[in-house]
């Protein structure tokens, strides 16, 4: 196993002898096998073992061992206790979440403050096998068939290589000790069940079923490599990121094939199921929505369009005649009055150029609504925002972040785009009010 153990850290490039590494032990027997394999072959390591006071005595005698046996090789040690049932009900979560948040935020603590290369946990094949059968059983892609990565970020697993039954042999010839959870024998938990259950039953159609498995693994993880390579070609040349935004295009996505397998891969990390994108994928409705917790697709014309939602901002800035500058929700309006004999009119629809004798102060900035109209520079009749919006081809999305003007209930800038023409500059304008809004 020893060999074994090398070979896996060396193939996948995890660590070496010289990096500090911190260690997840437990107290179990797969954790205690880590701790003796990293301990014989000299690694520069340190322990950090969580108490989760869950099992009352029994928890307090795991958090014992783990420090006799780290006094007994002179091992640096890290330990925590946690009122996990607490703060479980607190936040309103199953325990199994919250420990789970509560140990890898220690662990990334520990290995912050005292500069360590890396935390290893002792997740083995077993592990994996299981954590691929629940996945299946709840619905899963090719990361899910995938089951536990051997690397992720700054977590490695070395010890994915090995059985439970080669853990087991391997700590019984070295004479090794360890505690057995009682709550193992339990199937309070769905793993425990697949343990338990579903995998005897599968061995009694394989005997070497863990044997089988680690193979199948292996093409497995090289097949997700493959795929993920491919994906990320398919994401540079369909994603187009400006700003905050990242537009997909759509005839791109078509070209591409099974393009709602293709969207869920891309667009999982967003929080979007694999329904919303079988719906996307067919979706032709031009406004039509799809929300995740933190971000939303809007199906535009030729594009899939992706941002961060977030509650329309309402507010109404009131801007007097003394103001230099506002602020809004992000955005400077910057206000400056000068003769007319030192003006010079541009063509930039990003700076009012206004008559300001014809603009009655205070003025109100805020967001355009329904109904709100002007006559554009230039013309001669009224015309709603709405349509205006809609003849500069501006995207669904963009036009919540319209903004207007507005003097005495008459909007006079349709900022970044058009000014009322009765606002204009002309020949007999005495003062000129630019406005110009900078984002922050």
């Amino acid at each position: 196993m020893i060999q074994q153990f090398l070979n896996h850290i060396q193939h996948h490039n995890l660590c070496k002898t010289s990096d500090k590494i911190l260690l997840a032990v437990s107290g179990g027997l797969d954790s205690m096998v880590m701790l003796h394999l990293f301990h014989q072959q000299g690694f520069n390591i340190a322990v950090a073992h969580c108490n989760f006071q869950l099992r009352g005595e029994e928890s307090a005698g795991d958090q014992e061992f783990a420090s006799q046996v780290c006094s007994a090789l002179n091992i640096p040690l890290f330990t925590k206790v946690f009122d996990t049932a607490a703060i479980a009900s607190e936040k309103k979560q199953s325990i199994q979440v919250v420990a789970r948040e509560l140990r890898y935020a220690f662990f990334q603590q520990v290995l912050k403050e005292n500069n360590f290369f890396a935390i290893a946990t002792a997740h083995h094949l077993n592990d994996v096998l299981e954590t691929v059968l629940l996945n299946i059983t709840r619905g899963t892609g090719i990361d899910g068939l995938a089951g536990i990565p051997v690397k992720t970020q700054n977590i490695i697993r070395p010890m994915l290589f090995a059985s439970r039954d080669n853990l087991k042999a391997y700590a019984k010839k070295n004479n090794l000790l360890w505690r057995e959870d009682s709550s193992n024998q339990k199937d309070d938990y769905q793993r425990n069940f697949i343990r338990h259950h579903v995998v005897p039953l599968l061995k009694k159609v394989n005997p070497a079923l863990e044997e089988t498995f680690k193979d199948t693994h292996e093409r497995i993880v090289s097949a997700q490599a493959l795929a993920k390579k491919q994906l990320e070609s398919i994401q540079n040349d369909i994603f187009l990121k400006s700003g905050n935004r990242i537009a997909i295009d759509k005839r791109k996505l078509s070209g591409v094939g099974s393009s709602e397998v293709v969207l869920w891969e891309l667009l999982k990390d967003y929080g979007f199921n694999y329904t919303q994108c079988k719906d996307l994928a067919t979706c032709e409705t031009s406004g039509k929505r799809f929300w995740s917790a933190d971000y939303r697709i809007t199906v535009d014309r030729d594009s899939f369009l992706l941002d961060r939602h977030a509650d329309a901002v309402k507010e109404e800035i009131i801007v007097n005649a003394q103001s230099t500058s506002v602020y809004r929700a992000g955005d400077t309006l910057v206000l400056k009055q000068i003769d007319f004999a030192d003006f010079t009119l541009i063509k930039n629809a990003a700076i009012a150029q206004l008559d300001a004798e014809k603009v009655t102060f205070p003025l109100v900035w805020r967001p355009w609504k329904p109904g709100d109209a002007l006559i554009p520079l230039g013309m001669e009749n009224s015309k709603k925002i709405s349509d205006l919006l809609i003849d500069s081809k501006i995207a669904l999305p963009d036009k919540e972040k319209i903004t207007v003007i507005e003097s005495r209930g008459e909007i006079v800038w349709v900022v970044g785009m058009r000014i009322h023409d009765r606002f204009k500059v002309t020949g007999t304008t005495k003062r000129v009010l630019l406005l110009k809004v900078e984002t922050i």
